[in-house]
């Protein structure tokens, strides 16, 4: 099986004899729309569906055989394609945005005519539209790839507000030329709100949070098991483990996206032909690069992701990004760092949470780094060896280690301005661990009717209730694991049972007490 990495040609997967997951349905229904705006995730297949709308409004028939589009298609007419692919070029230079849309316009001028009365691009454009399907009979299909790049590249800079403007006109044309398109298809990783880079035109039917379309880029977990079911296979050989635990280590690492309120499980496409090439688990998507405009928010606006993350949301909230927003959470959601966990249909509200362990490692550690002032390999590794420390079921090891990372973060950090009390910095503090700890062993949040543990991990051979204190005593922690009965669902399990009461000082600010029952 050749898988397609790094290749977003529709073209070029099928006639390579690349592995394809046939979206062409969901295509095809898409294309019977209007003027539409798709968000999704970098590196989630936003490309190649543009390439296979390129191929589909191109008349391509032949890259269609055998695919579900073949039985959907009587007509294949040919239409005249306007393509736009913001990836390509700086932006964040003077004069750059104007530059690249002056030698697209001029392109297509060369083709379908040019008019010594229209100066501006937006006017030029539009000729270039009416002449285009006065010529061939057909009305013309846009597709704009990456469209939000112009603006990403200068968050928050001079040139953010030139590019708007930029944008806003030439937009704008297909208002002034509706009666000339068939489709246009506007793909990014952000939606802009109350920036008007849409106000020149009709507003897009956003298909993002559509439940038609949540499969239309992404593999689901029906399709991994079927069209990979071998690659699956072969991966499980490889690690020696069975396919079924393969399935499951799988969903832990790249499973998880949700994009409408029906919850359909979606994979990261990058990951899993990544890992099913090299026969590895490993955080491939993430480690292709955070954004710079995302570490720009995350410093800018004193993201707490466990505030984040611990409450409902209407969906204006998190659908587009609002610069006077309080917190980024639509740029956090929409850039795949957060996704849709549950949905509450009486309020109509949606909880927000990383996807899966690949994110959760990756972006976590990018919080430590921030907010306790560590550098990430630093955290990552000191994760690593207290998951260790743990399956051995050593509590001493576990004792000092926590003494000694605590001890070890540098009083700027304390004294971060998200700190408004050392109550807050030692509750996040803890947050973060846990979220690290969870990417490597399995930490549960069990609620009873008396309360929640602060953290319960289990493993092979021991099961740990933890409970902390700040300020107070680590008995008291103790009693409270007993009267609130968290040990009460392992009382016929078979495994160790630790329970573990630990005080912080918020004088030294490390471990002052820990005792175990």
């Amino acid at each position: 099986m050749r898988y397609p990495i790094s290749i977003q040609t529709f073209e070029t997967i099928i006639n390579g004899n690349y592995v394809y997951v046939d979206k062409t349905d969901l295509v095809y229904s898409l294309a019977q729309e209007h003027v539409c705006f798709l968000s999704r995730p970098r590196r989630f297949g936003k490309s190649l569906l543009i390439s296979t709308l390129d191929a589909y409004f191109s008349g391509r028939k032949e890259l269609f055989k055998g695919l579900k589009m073949e039985a959907l298609e009587q007509q294949w007419d040919v239409y005249p394609i306007f393509r736009i692919d913001f990836a390509k070029g700086r932006f964040d230079v003077e004069n750059g945005l104007q530059n690249i849309l002056e030698e697209y316009v001029s392109a297509w001028e060369t083709v379908y005519g040019k008019s010594n009365i229209y100066t501006t691009l937006s006017s030029r454009f539009q000729y270039v539209l009416e002449q285009a399907a006065a010529k061939t009979g057909h009305k013309c299909v846009i597709l704009i790839d990456e469209y939000d790049k112009p603006l990403l590249d200068v968050l928050d800079e001079p040139l953010e507000k030139v590019n708007r403007s930029i944008l806003k006109d030439f937009y704008g044309t297909f208002k002034a030329a509706d009666a000339s398109l068939r489709f246009v298809l506007l793909t990014g990783v952000t939606k802009f709100s109350q920036i008007t880079v849409f106000s020149g035109f009709n507003q897009p039917n956003d298909i993002s949070m559509d439940s038609k379309y949540d499969a239309i880029c992404g593999i689901t977990e029906a399709e991994l098991h079927t069209v990979f079911a071998d690659s699956i296979a072969a991966m499980a050989k490889k690690l020696k483990i069975t396919v079924e635990r393969m399935k499951t280590l799988l969903k832990r690492q790249y499973d998880g996206y949700h994009f409408s309120e029906a919850l359909l499980d979606i994979y990261n496409p990058f990951s899993l032909i990544n890992a099913f090439d090299k026969l590895k688990l490993d955080n491939y998507w993430y480690k292709s690069g955070t954004p710079t405009y995302l570490v720009k928010l995350i410093e800018g606006h004193n993201v707490n992701m466990q505030k984040l993350t611990s409450r409902g949301y209407e969906s204006q909230y998190f659908v587009d990004y609002r610069a006077d927003a309080e917190e980024p959470l639509a740029m956090l959601y929409q850039s795949g760092y957060l996704t849709i966990k549950s949905y509450d249909e009486h309020y109509g509200e949606y909880t927000l949470d990383y996807p899966n362990v690949e994110v959760s490692k990756g972006f976590v550690t990018l919080m430590a780094n921030s907010y306790l002032k560590k550098d990430e390999g630093e955290a990552a590794y000191w994760i690593v060896n207290l998951d260790r420390m743990l399956r051995r079921g050593d509590l001493e090891e576990v004792k000092a280690a926590f003494t000694a990372f605590l001890a070890s973060i540098p009083y700027e950090a304390n004294k971060d301005e998200r700190a408004k009390d050392f109550e807050t910095h030692f509750q996040y503090t803890f947050y973060i661990i846990f979220r690290l700890l969870s990417c490597y062993t399995t930490l549960l949040e069990k609620q009873n009717s008396k309360g929640r543990a602060d953290i319960i991990i289990e493993s092979d051979n021991d099961i740990y209730i933890f409970e902390f204190k700040l300020d107070g005593s680590a008995e008291e922690a103790l009693q409270q694991i007993e009267v609130k009965q968290y040990a009460l669902p392992y009382l016929q399990d078979k495994r160790k049972l630790h329970k573990i009461g630990v005080n912080i000082s918020s004088v030294t600010r490390t471990v002052d007490e820990w005792l175990e029952a």
